[in-house]
């Protein structure tokens, strides 16, 4: 894992998404999100959706130190115009903004994304910010790991602050 930019409180805008949603364990377990945006990116892909400012996230609703691994809520998402329309396991709806801690780092492999997440709770603790637990947390990712010359991931990890 290497931290691209020390974590920094931003006042984000909320963002208009289609999703695909899923309740379990998701820690660590890399085919529910290659089903997830196997399944957003089919819908998407021929309405011409992907285009090239077009944003890939994962919205975050609890804590997993809390929350039992079989009831944690994960949304995987791509940013849409107003206007765009839904159907089936698709859905649509406005991720909140507001103040956020944002850290850009980049990841050899899906094991880092843990530890990384650890390090942004960490940093909150140290500047006596308190996780605003009531909007999803987010990870936006900034490349294909896939068309990485080593595999990397390069990734902004969003923490809601109060």
């Amino acid at each position: 894992m290497e931290i691209l930019n020390e974590p920094e409180i931003r006042e984000i805008e909320g963002r208009n998404v289609a999703y695909v949603s899923y309740v379990g364990n998701y820690l660590g377990n890399t085919e529910v999100f290659e089903e997830l945006f196997g399944k957003l990116c089919g819908w998407a892909g021929p309405k011409q959706l992907m285009e090239k400012d077009t944003v890939m996230m994962s919205a975050y609703y609890d804590d997993p130190g809390v929350t039992p691994p079989e009831e944690l809520k994960l949304d995987v998402c791509i940013t849409i115009d107003d206007d765009v329309e839904v159907e089936g396991e698709i859905k649509k709806k406005k991720l909140p903004g507001g103040k956020y801690v944002v850290m850009r780092t980049e990841l050899t492999g899906p094991e880092e994304y843990a530890p990384t997440w650890e390090k942004v709770v960490e940093w909150m603790m140290e500047n006596n910010l308190d996780i605003d637990m009531s909007r999803a947390s987010y990870e936006l990712y900034l490349n294909s790991p896939d068309e990485h010359p080593q595999k990397h991931h390069i990734v902004d990890i969003f923490m809601p602050a109060k």
